[in-house]
């Protein structure tokens, strides 16, 4: 099993990275392109990406693989042949879960101490990638703006001796007030040696600079400039062409830089900090709202002043001391209000900005203890995924016995393509705030876990779930539509049928059908239908003895009574079937609309059935009853 396992999963593992890895790359493609990085720097780059896209494309290399493997046992009959030996599935599966073990531990591994060194490589390359300076490629016909500080025009290239012609400059590189405007018959343009200028020679031309000064804000006055013609002038360019990298201690004290127990400390300290932050926010603003003021108007209260006896009284009484508002406010004069709204107004203003001003300064603490916290449930998701996908790709492939590269791509894609979205939704839920940490990493599992385990149960019984005709039927049944009946010719007939009996009994089925028919409508009103609750008796004798006329005529020898018993239809689901519910429960049910209402509907759409499909029953009664005649007695 192994040997055919290994060699599957290396061949998808690679495949997938590969993948992946081109994803991630045409994701950054526009920070490497044009920047004249060397070699070495970009290999440096498709390494730790690989390394960082290992996590993405191990699952799906597990599932493809296991669907593969058992695919191609199931398609070469070997799995049935091990079924039959007596070896079960999960006894089949057992060097791969102890194999998958392992790899899980590794992966976990992997995402505690390798991933973090990863992160902060990747990301600190990339960002000194964004920050390097492109290579300057002007174009003909075009004002370039991609040195800072100036525009240059050049009509023509020659692309052969590097010469630029017909060129313009205009260098703001000290203001626009002080702006220079170069003009020259041609040019070259190159890097110093320490690329940290760009050397600009120019061949015959002619510069003019404004002299107007800065401070100088009278824009009537004509400006003077000077002009200044030359044969060969250099212009040096500030202009770092290097490449630098960026400083990597900073984003090793983030999330992406730590392992668990680097994530558990940082976590709690930065928890207790912003408990004790929210702590001393909120005793701040109790400083500055109404209960303070009030409690101290109470405490003031209980002190003896004139005109304050019953407050006074009923504080030393132990009662509560109630303000009214309204009162307080009335015994002032008008002006005496606006003065107190407008205080209120103020006072209102000043803690609702200091209220926003603290939340706000709370917000990034707690996204940082969020980001923590999801990254130390994404240490253990991987490795859980792994054997998810494993119990999700080998029951499957024993299931559907297709090997190859067809149908379990198929199926891998669509599968891990629902386990990528869902993973999406759940990690911007935490990474919000909306859902909590461990909901949103772990909304992935939690969803395609029950798929594994009930893939598992169904490919160790043998269940059949993939079978479309399964579901035909079932879907049939439910409907109220039978199969059709399947008569073949037998080779040996031990018991040929009676004809003269099976006449007999052909003629008291059709009787009992028009008695039926004549009996039954094909539809009954609400109130009578919830009246009965047995069965329809008439259906189930009509239903037996048409088994057994059909059972006895399969005998025959004759093809065209044979071919013409297949016309029957089934009527063993509707015989079955009760009209209502039991006594007792019709009344409670009837009174439930809704549900009474569904229920009548849906037995009176399988009773037209019924009545139909007894008036077929007549109508093939008397086909047989003439084949008989005219070709089996008439001999």
């Amino acid at each position: 099993m192994l040997q055919t396992f290994l060699p599957l999963f290396a061949m998808t593992f690679g495949i997938c990275l590969f993948s992946v890895l081109m994803q991630f790359l045409w994701k950054y493609v526009e920070d490497m392109v044009g920047k004249g990085l060397e070699i070495p720097v970009l290999a440096e780059l498709f390494f730790y990406a690989a390394l960082y896209m290992v996590p993405m494309a191990l699952p799906l290399a597990i599932l493809l693989a296991s669907l593969m493997t058992f695919g191609n046992l199931g398609e070469r009959l070997e799995l049935l042949a091990m079924k039959a030996a007596g070896i079960s599935l999960t006894h089949i599966m057992r060097p791969l879960i102890i194999t998958l073990v392992i790899v899980s531990i590794t992966a976990f591994v992997f995402q505690n101490n390798i991933m973090p060194v990863v992160q902060v490589k990747l990301f600190s390359l990339l960002y000194s990638m964004r920050e390097k300076s492109p290579e300057l490629d002007i174009p003909e016909s075009t004002f370039y703006n991609g040195i800072t500080g100036f525009n240059v025009y050049v009509k023509e290239k020659d692309n052969k001796t590097g010469l630029l012609k017909d060129m313009m400059i205009y260098d703001y590189s000290e203001g626009f007030n002080n702006a220079r405007v170069i003009v020259a018959d041609s040019g070259r343009l190159k890097t110093s040696a320490d690329k940290l200028f760009l050397v600009l020679s120019l061949y015959n031309g002619e510069s003019f600079e404004n002299l107007k000064s800065q401070g100088s804000s009278d824009i009537t006055t004509a400006v003077p400039y000077r002009r200044e013609s030359f044969r060969y002038r250099e212009v040096l360019i500030e202009f770092n062409a290097n490449f630098t990298r960026t400083d990597e201690s900073f984003l090793q004290n983030q999330y992406v830089g730590k392992n668990l127990k680097d994530l558990r400390t940082s976590i709690d300290s930065m928890t207790q900090r912003l408990d004790s932050v929210k702590l001393d926010n909120a005793r701040s603003i109790y400083d500055f709202s109404y209960k303070k003021s009030f409690a101290s108007f109470r405490n003031r209260a209980a002190i003896p002043e004139p005109g304050n006896e019953p407050v006074v009284e009923a504080a030393e009484k132990g009662a509560p001391v109630v303000l009214n508002f309204d009162s307080l406010y009335q015994a002032n004069d008008p002006s005496g209000k606006a003065s107190l709204l407008n205080r209120a107004r103020s006072a209102i203003e000043s803690i609702k900005s200091e209220y926003y001003f603290r939340a706000s300064t709370l917000e990034d603490d707690d996204y940082k203890i969020r980001r923590h916290i999801i990254e130390w449930h994404k240490k253990f998701t991987l490795s859980f995924a792994c054997m998810v996908f494993f119990f999700i790709g080998a029951p499957l492939g024993a299931i559907i016995r297709k090997g190859g590269l067809g149908m379990p791509v198929v199926i891998s894609v669509f599968l891990f393509i629902i386990y990528y979205i869902i993973d999406n939704v759940g990690f911007k839920m935490a990474r919000s705030g909306v859902w909590e940490e461990w909901e949103g990493m772990w909304l992935s599992s939690a969803v395609l876990a029950p798929l594994g385990i009930f893939l598992t149960y169904k490919a160790a019984k043998d269940s059949v779930i993939l079978n479309a005709d399964t579901y035909i039927n079932w879907f049939k049944k439910v409907v109220g539509k039978g199969e059709g009946r399947k008569i073949e010719r037998k080779e040996v007939i031990m018991t040929p049928p009676d004809y003269t009996k099976v006449t007999a009994r052909i003629d008291e089925l059709s009787a009992l059908c028009s008695t039926f028919l004549e009996s039954n409508k094909s539809r009954i009103s609400y109130i009578s239908f919830w009246k009965k609750g047995e069965k329809n008796k008439g259906a189930v004798q009509i239903a037996t003895l048409l088994e057994e006329l059909v059972e006895e005529l399969s005998n025959s020898e004759h093809i065209l009574l044979l071919n013409k018993l297949m016309d029957y239809p089934f009527l063993n689901g509707y015989s079955k079937r009760r009209e209502a519910i039991p006594q007792g429960l019709n009344l409670v049910i009837a009174l439930l609309l809704p549900v009474g209402l569904t229920y009548y509907l849906f037995e009176m759409y399988n009773r037209k059935l019924l009545i139909h499909d007894i008036g077929v029953v007549q109508k093939v009664n008397n086909e047989v009853k003439q084949i008989i005649i005219e070709n089996i007695q008439a001999k």
